[in-house]
C-alpha cells in the first residue's frame, strides 16, 4: 500500500509551485487579463463568405492593425426567407474605451486584405460596458462563497466522527488550491478571464468537493471498523480503496470534455473553448487536492490533536 501521508511535502511542494508561478504571471501582466465581458470593449461582426476562415489568423491580423488583444470565434445564423446559411466572423476588443471610428475602420480595412470579404458585407458593431463585468465578477464570487459555507456546514454535521468542522475546512482548502491552480494557469500564459471561467469555477467546485467526500466517506467507514488503526494507516488505506473509483470518474469526465474542447477548437466556437478549458484544469486539480491536499490536511491536524491531548494528561504518580 502506498503511503499517500510521508509523501505529502512532495504534493504539497508541487501545488506551491504552480501557484507561485501563477503569482509571478499576474505581476508579469500587471494583473489579471480581462476579457470583454469583464473590462468592456468593442465587439464586431463581419459577415463572411463561407467558415473556412482561420480564427487564429483573423486574430493575428485584427490585433496588428490596432495594437490590442484581440480574439476571433466563429459564428453562423440561417436567412429563413432563402433557407440560406449566412456564416460570421467575430472580434472582441477587450479596452477600457470603445475603439474609435478610425480603429474600427483599420480593424475591417485589414481583415478585407486578407480574407475575401464581399464589399456589401453585412456588419454590425456593439459594445460591452465594464459596469456589467463588475457585477458578473461580484455574482460569481458571492455564489462560490455561498456554496462554500453549505457544503462546508454539510461535512461538519456528516463527518462527526472525523472531527467534522476541520474536516470541512480542509475540503474547503482544496476547493481554495483549485480555484489557484485554474488563476494560475490563466495568468501563466495570459489567457483573459471571462464569465465562461466563473461558470467553470462553481463547476469544479461541486466536482472537487464530491471527490473529496468519497475518501472521507471511506475513512467514515474504516474508523468504525478499524479502531486499531494509526490515522495516517486509516487514511493511507481509504485513499487506496477509492483511488481506482475517483481515477477512473476522473478520465472518464476528462476524456469527455477534451473531446468536446478539440471540437471547439477545430470548429471555432469560442464560448464552448472558453468553458472547457477551465473544467480540464479544474477537474485534474480537483482529483489531485482531493487525494493529496484535503486528506493529508485532516491527518496533520488530527495529529497535532492527539499530541495535544496526550501533552495535557496528567502524569501518574
Amino acid at each position: 500500500m502506498f503511503d499517500f501521508f510521508s509523501k505529502r511535502n512532495y504534493f504539497f511542494i508541487l501545488s506551491g509551485l504552480i501557484i507561485v508561478t501563477g503569482i509571478i504571471g499576474l505581476i508579469y501582466n500587471g494583473g489579471f487579463v480581462l476579457d470583454i465581458q469583464f473590462q468592456g470593449g468593442t465587439v464586431i461582426q463581419i459577415e463572411m463568405n463561407d467558415d473556412t476562415f482561420d480564427i487564429q489568423r483573423a486574430e493575428e491580423v485584427a490585433s496588428s492593425a490596432v495594437d490590442k488583444r484581440i480574439i476571433a470565434q466563429k459564428s453562423h445564423t440561417l436567412d429563413t426567407t432563402d433557407n440560406r446559411r449566412i456564416d460570421f466572423l467575430i472580434v472582441s476588443v477587450a479596452t477600457k474605451e470603445d475603439l474609435n471610428d478610425d480603429e474600427r475602420r483599420a480593424v475591417i480595412s485589414a481583415l478585407r486584405e486578407e480574407f475575401d470579404i464581399k464589399e456589401d458585407a453585412e456588419m454590425r458593431f456593439g459594445s460591452y460596458s465594464p459596469s456589467i463585468g463588475r457585477e458578473l465578477q461580484q455574482r460569481g464570487i458571492t455564489a462560490v462563497i455561498i456554496a462554500s459555507i453549505l457544503m462546508l456546514l454539510y461535512i461538519w454535521i456528516r463527518f462527526n466522527i472525523m472531527s467534522g468542522l476541520f474536516a470541512g475546512l480542509t475540503a474547503i482548502v482544496a476547493l481554495v488550491h483549485d480555484v489557484a491552480v485554474m488563476l494560475s494557469v490563466y495568468t501563466i500564459f495570459g489567457i483573459p478571464l471571462n464569465e465562461s471561467f466563473i461558470a467553470a469555477v462553481l463547476t469544479i467546485v461541486g466536482y472537487s468537493m464530491n471527490d473529496t467526500i468519497v475518501i472521507y466517506d471511506r475513512i467514515r467507514e474504516n474508523t468504525k471498523i478499524s479502531r486499531k488503526d494509526t490515522v495516517e494507516g486509516l487514511v493511507n488505506k481509504s485513499i487506496t480503496q477509492s483511488l481506482k473509483r475517483s481515477i477512473n470518474t476522473s478520465i472518464t469526465t476528462l476524456t469527455c470534455v477534451v473531446t468536446v474542447y478539440v471540437l471547439a477548437s477545430i470548429n471555432g466556437i469560442g464560448s464552448i473553448k472558453e468553458f472547457s478549458f477551465p473544467l480540464i484544469i479544474g477537474l485534474a486539480s480537483g482529483t489531485y487536492s482531493s487525494i493529496f491536499i484535503a486528506s493529508p490536511l485532516w491527518v496533520m491536524w488530527k495529529k497535532s490533536q492527539q499530541k495535544k491531548t496526550i501533552s495535557n494528561k496528567p502524569a501518574k504518580a
